[in-house]
């Protein structure tokens, strides 16, 4: 079995993958809140751990991934009570987003997990879990909602790095007296009488955390190897995840704690306070969503993406490059088949993959070998094969958009030729910027003197 490399947030260093069972990989990545439009920072993070599950397929491990969706959550809660006047009407938020969350990440060519489970279908699993960590007096209940308490476990803060102290001290004083400690969080919240599931607490609902912990239980059991997602769940998400799973199975909840980079707007984490929130939906109406794939791949997944149209639109030529390449050779089955050990250059692009999905290293290996690939069948059949399997690029050339024209295209295309005569380039430069971004691209003729 090849040698695999991942970079592990528990550890801060970079290890070899060494499956808890031979040649088998249990993969648990924390799925959408689906009480919205997915945006591209949700796309990064099911890019790369596609390209994660792909990988390890293609290397002969057998893999069982499970991808959750956190379909009951106090912001669903409160859009269904915005838009309906009624939270119990949460199905009806959750249900229309599920479906288009899984329109755009077919549309990114991210295969389905294996397991998709929704934490409302895994309420008796949260309960008995509750349940188990009250008996095992790592949790307690107060007025019908039941807290896990912080110092039962004193490795809290192994994974993000934060002291106990340090969060204690930094922490408002709770203005409820019903915690014991601030930093106590919810496991089970109550609800009146009557409303959403019925606990041995009393009526009401699951935290955010112990969601995770009892579907990651239920299908991959009390450890397993990989735990992904974005950075920002490091804390509190996953180290709550941790002191609920560890405290009550004793047993270390995942071997591999794995966690892709932001995607940044203007210097600036994406956030809706911000209002810099940049959907799939409006990215895709501009760009194939190949091109979004590709241009997610061409980063380290661990580093940071300061997002633009502009290397969007390079990422986009890049991309058409290699489809006419790729889209003109006829290759067989067998001949994109390729498997490690087959193909000296398909294995130089693996051995970077395999060093932590180092994919900007396995396109500089590409790019710098496309003259030669292209001169030999077998071999760009070998790599359009890597490519599409392990890469998820279709490698479909992309059509050229209809760009329909307005009478307000045909005014800015005038003023701008005004703009050009009169040699007002600033104005002719920000006249070519707004058509650009209306999907036309000019060919200008060269201004004699």
């Amino acid at each position: 079995m090849a040698k695999m490399l991942l970079s592990n947030t528990l550890t801060n260093k970079k290890q070899e993958l060494k499956p808890l069972a031979e040649n088998q990989v249990k993969m648990y990545v924390c799925g959408v809140t689906p009480y919205d439009l997915s945006h591209i920072g949700h796309g990064r993070c099911y890019v790369s751990f596609d390209l994660l599950y792909r990988l390890l397929k293609f290397l002969g491990y057998d893999v069982s991934y499970c991808r959750n969706l956190t379909d009951i959550d106090d912001k669903i809660l409160k859009k269904a009570q915005e838009q309906f006047g009624d939270k119990l009407r949460y199905a009806d938020i959750t249900a229309p987003m599920i479906k288009k969350f899984h329109d755009d990440m077919h549309k990114l060519n991210t295969l389905p997990p294996d397991y998709e489970p929704k934490a409302t279908e895994t309420i008796d699993e949260i309960i008995k879990f509750v349940q188990g960590l009250i008996d095992a007096g790592k949790a307690y209940q107060a007025n019908g909602d039941v807290y896990f308490s912080i110092e039962s476990f004193p490795e809290y803060g192994r994974l993000s790095k934060h002291k106990l102290e340090d969060l204690k001290a930094g922490s408002r004083v709770d203005v409820s007296d019903i915690k014991r400690n601030p930093l106590d969080f919810a496991l089970w919240k109550s609800e009146p009488e009557g409303t959403f599931w019925k606990s041995p607490w009393g009526w009401g609902r699951p935290g955010w955390h112990i969601e995770c912990s009892a579907m990651s239980h239920k299908y991959l059991g009390e450890s397993f190897d990989i735990h992904g997602g974005g950075q920002d769940l490091i804390f509190p998400h996953h180290e709550n995840e941790i002191a609920q799973s560890e405290g009550l199975f004793d047993v270390p909840m995942a071997q591999f704690w794995v966690h892709n980079g932001f995607v940044r707007i203007d210097k600036e984490k994406m956030s809706k306070s911000l209002g810099n929130i940049i959907s799939l939906e409006e990215i895709f109406k501009r760009f194939d969503p190949m091109v979004l794939r590709y241009y997610f791949i061409t980063h380290y997944y661990k580093a940071p993406i300061d997002f633009s149209f502009d290397d969007l639109e390079a990422a986009q030529k890049a991309y058409q490059r290699l489809c006419k390449i790729f889209d003109e050779v006829d290759c067989s089955e067998k001949e994109l088949n390729v498997r490690p050990g087959q193909n000296v250059l398909v294995d130089q692009m693996l051995e970077f993959l395999k060093d932590d999905l180092n994919t900007p290293g396995m396109l500089g290996i590409l790019f710098e070998n496309l003259d030669s690939i292209q001169k030999d069948q077998g071999v760009l059949c070998a790599v359009k094969g890597l490519l599409q399997k392990v890469l998820g690029l279709r490698l479909v050339p992309l059509k050229e958009k209809e760009v329909e024209m307005t009478p307000e295209i045909e005014v800015l295309i005038k003023e701008r030729e005004e703009a050009r005569a009169a040699k007002d380039w600033a104005k002719a430069d920000a006249i070519r910027d707004k058509l650009q971004a209306m999907g036309v691209e000019l060919q200008d003729k060269k201004i004699h003197k």
